[in-house]
């Protein structure tokens, strides 16, 4: 029997920010005990929400489902202001998940509208991500998805543009826009630092260096994750047949029919364990050989909020 070959992307699966929101909510139930409330999905899997609810915690997609006075955690895209004044007008016990790198884009919002500039965010209209990021300067920012959307921008001085991005973009694409928006304005602005994380550049990178040896791309992850929809995106783009699943139960049979090469990745949310059980199905198919070549290492790590550090 021939040897199928598994090219591993690395880095992949959990990011530090997702890491450190998952601990929050474990420790919330912990100290706290349950239930636990949690504002819209603490991150997005499917199975990491299964998970939690286990152990006690309760998804809401809205405040007005949290008892008053009960413990609620806001989830790792981050909320806009007008959430917490709600949370804090009904003395909500709020321990705050949001990832530090979309806090980051949060300030800069501020930042940038105080200093009277237009501020044009690139991020995906409806992801909680951007609406949080809207939320921090009611009508002062104009969302822009595509390089279209970079003609209709409307601004009342040119000479004062800043952008900002949605954390969990497609590299390329986001540097088209950019680049577009930096022709229309050039005195265009932007942060010091990029707002696409590390986990998803890191996430892009690995899968570009073995999408194109593989003859099918398979990434672990909840569709209503924009990273690893991203992922799918770009191995597709290089022509590479790819498919979005949540689990090893999603993988089909007949995409693998002729297939001796294979690569897996998964999004900055699905857990590790999700990949191993996927290798576990393809090893019991047959002889398999993996391959892993990491393009970088991780060791980026977030402190915890006060609300539930230990010994704080």
């Amino acid at each position: 029997m021939d040897v199928r070959t598994v090219l591993l992307a690395s880095p992949r699966s959990f990011c530090a920010g997702v890491e450190r929101a998952i601990e929050i909510v474990e420790l919330a139930l912990r100290q706290r005990g349950a239930p636990v409330y949690v504002r819209r999905q603490i991150v997005h899997n499917t199975h990491v929400v299964a998970d939690l609810e286990a152990r006690g915690a309760v998804f809401v997609s809205e405040l007005d489902a949290v008892p008053d006075g009960a413990c609620v955690v806001f989830a790792a895209h981050g909320v806009s202001p007008v959430v917490r004044e709600a949370a804090a007008a009904r003395d909500l016990d709020v321990i705050d998940a949001t990832c530090p790198l979309v806090a980051k884009v949060h300030q800069e919002a501020r930042r940038f509208a105080g200093r009277g500039d237009t501020v044009v965010l690139i991020g995906h209209s409806g992801h909680e991500e951007v609406e949080g990021t809207l939320g921090e300067v009611p009508g002062g920012i104009v969302l822009v998805e595509s390089e279209a959307d970079v003609a209709t921008v409307k601004v009342p001085d040119p000479r004062r543009v800043s952008y900002l991005t949605q954390t969990t973009l497609s590299v390329s694409e986001t540097g088209r826009i950019v680049a577009a928006l930096r022709e229309r304005f050039p005195a265009l602005r932007g942060p010091a630092v990029e707002d696409i994380c590390y986990a998803t550049s890191n996430r892009q990178a690995a899968l570009t260096e073995i999408a194109g040896r593989a003859e099918l791309v398979l990434v672990l992850g909840s569709a209503n994750s924009s990273n690893s929809r991203r992922l799918v995106e770009l191995a597709a783009e290089g022509g590479t047949p790819a498919h979005l699943i949540e689990d090893v139960g999603e993988l089909r049979p007949e995409w693998l029919s002729g297939v001796s090469v294979v690569g897996v990745t998964a999004g900055a949310s699905a857990p590790p364990r999700l990949v191993d059980e996927v290798l576990a199905h393809l090893r019991g198919l047959g002889p398999v050989e993996v391959v892993e070549e990491p393009v970088a290492v991780e060791n980026v790590t977030f402190t915890l909020p006060l609300a539930v550090r230990p010994g704080a």
